[in-house]
């Protein structure tokens, strides 16, 4: 097309919608025409006393299976001994149709998979007519006999059709391509029967929440569930969402984390409980945050942070083989294949150990960075803003020019989040963040070298970890780690404070810095410190983002892929 044939995007616009207008006037039409036959075409009356599931049709033909079962196809005489004249009932949704005159085939969908529809003009007879008003998307009942056609494709020869559910408005146009990214957030109705990989992620989601409940149930935790409204900010570092309770008058926040709930549990009495539930946290949106998401916390007595390690391990590998399992029984055997095929990092090997003070200083080396720089950080820190002196440059740019992979460094915002630290805890920290988070899957690898393992950073500083247990042999440390697979977070886990009087100047040192004006902090839970004074046992506990999990399992770019609803602005008006 030429520049001068070329239309306005706002008159291409109004092309589309006006076809679109026309094609719902046509199948309101249809919709009538059914009416005025005297049958409903928002059916509400399915007969499923005969009814099989695709995929169990599929599995009780798998005898009839010609060549490899990715080829799906089928002996003719086969399938006759294995079905005979027995009559079933399918339903679902009309996704294909090819054929004209007086056969038609039907591609129908159902929760399990796909099966075709063989219609012929002499068994149906009148009811043939039927297929005049049927539309892609519709959703119809077919009742017949399994035969395999010529070439050998399993189908339901129809003896009966009906329509179910007329769909007014038409899949998207080469809706199988749905491919508009805003769109497939917003209309996830659609992208799931557009994209049927969107759907085995989904699938997929369910049976890493189901994994890591049957971990966890055979290792003798306890499901329990704990408030989502909170009448104070704790259990984490994070801006909460805040609401108001009319009746009792009362400003109360959504909470970030069920923690501090779940081991008053702990002084209860209970040794080992979890909680799969939602959280919510007022902050920016990433392909890594949501704003609300689900997350896993366990919680488990006579524990350390070590020990949590060596069960961290057994749960990913058990949540990845129940996922094998469950794909395998859904018939997407080798959708799970592919994910694990361009997975990056394997959970074959064991997880790297790496306390957080040995990985800045291994990055630095790597860099070509004196490892006397992490003894530098509060003297190379950016100067505050306006000032004309900063000392700290000339320290810096011989190191940021050492290496290419010093080059790699965010020198400037390094400095500037060291600028605003208030302790070496702090400024270690957040040196981790940027020398060494940034380069994880880089520099830990498997034996053969050609994927990343999991790391765990362990033994952070006190400063920032409120509510984690100082190491007996340390006190700026404390036994904590994080979960890095891929370069990416996705376990927090620690031995608990369980000394009252320890957890209360915490408490206070969070308080003293919401002064001064921090947004990320908690306040003080004075009935946390009384339950901690009738005596919580040694315990360790653990945190995972179930979201970003099923990214990691199935390979997905951003958190709203695993989300079937990820929040997102109010969708423009005309």
């Amino acid at each position: 097309m030429s520049a001068k044939d070329a239309k306005p995007a706002s008159e291409s616009t109004t092309e589309g919608a006006g076809a679109e207008d026309a094609m719902i006037h046509s199948r309101r039409q249809k919709a009538e025409r059914v009416r005025g036959r005297g049958e409903n075409p928002f059916a509400n009356d399915v007969n499923t006393d005969n009814r099989i599931r695709v995929a169990d049709l599929c599995a009780q033909a798998k005898g009839a299976l010609v060549g490899s079962e990715s080829e799906h196809r089928y002996d003719i005489e086969k399938v006759q001994a294995l079905f005979g004249d027995r009559v079933f009932v399918v339903v679902g949704r009309l996704i294909a149709r090819r054929g004209f005159g007086k056969v038609v085939f039907l591609r129908v969908r159902d929760g399990s998979g796909e099966v075709q529809f063989f219609v012929k003009q002499d068994v149906l007879g009148e009811a043939f007519a039927v297929l005049e008003d049927l539309d892609i998307a519709d959703f119809v009942q077919g009742t017949g006999t399994v035969i395999a056609t010529q070439k050998g494709e399993l189908s339901l020869l129809v003896s009966g059709i009906r329509l179910l559910t007329k769909a007014i408005r038409p899949l998207p146009d080469k809706w199988h391509g749905l491919t508009d990214v805003d769109l497939r957030y917003r209309r996830r109705y659609i992208d799931i029967v557009a994209n049927p990989e969107v759907a085995a992620v989904f699938q997929a989601r369910s049976a890493i929440v189901q994994g890591l409940r049957t971990h966890l149930d055979e290792q003798g935790f306890l499901e329990v569930e704990t408030p989502t409204l909170h009448s104070i900010v704790g259990g984490a570092a994070a801006k909460p969402f805040s609401t108001h309770h009319n009746a009792l008058d009362l400003n109360l926040f959504l909470r970030i984390a069920p923690e501090l709930y779940l081991k008053r549990l702990l002084v209860a009495g209970f040794e080992r409980v979890y909680e799969l539930g939602r959280c919510y946290r007022n902050e920016g949106i990433s392909t890594r945050h949501n704003p609300e998401f689900t997350m896993l916390e366990f919680y488990c007595a006579y524990a350390t942070y070590t020990t949590l390690m060596s069960m961290t391990e057994l749960l990913l590998r058990a949540v990845d083989e129940h996922l094998a399992k469950r794909m395998q029984s859904l018939n997407l055997q080798a959708v799970y294949e592919q994910w694990v095929t361009e997975r990056a990092f394997t959970f074959a090997e064991p997880f790297a150990r790496v306390p957080m003070k040995v990985a800045i200083e291994s990055a630095l080396a790597r860099a070509g960075v004196p490892v006397e720089a992490a003894n530098r950080l509060k003297e190379i820190a950016a100067p505050e803003v306006g000032s004309e002196q900063d000392p700290g440059a000339a320290i810096v740019g011989p190191w940021a020019k050492s290496s290419e992979r010093s080059r790699a460094i965010d020198w400037g915002n390094f400095r500037k989040g060291l600028r605003n630290c208030d302790s070496e805890g702090e400024r270690s920290f957040v040196a981790y963040e940027y020398l060494a988070e940034p380069f994880l899957a880089a520099d830990y690898r498997s034996a053969d070298g050609t994927k990343s393992i999991p790391v765990f950073i362990i033994d952070y500083p006190s400063e920032t970890s409120p509510l984690a247990r100082r190491k007996d042999g340390d006190a700026t440390l404390v036994d904590r780690f994080e979960l890095f697979v891929e370069g990416r977070e996705l376990c927090n886990a620690f031995s608990e404070l369980n000394d009252p009087d320890d957890q209360a100047e915490r408490f206070q040192e969070q308080v003293r810095k919401k002064a001064r004006g921090a947004e990320e902090t908690m306040d003080y839970d004075a009935d946390y410190v009384r339950a901690l004074e009738h005596g919580m046992p040694p315990a360790a506990g653990f945190g995972l983002g179930v979201d970003r999990l099923t990214m990691m399992l199935t390979g997905q770019p951003s958190i709203r892929d695993v989300i079937a609803f990820p929040l997102l602005r109010p969708e423009a008006q005309g």
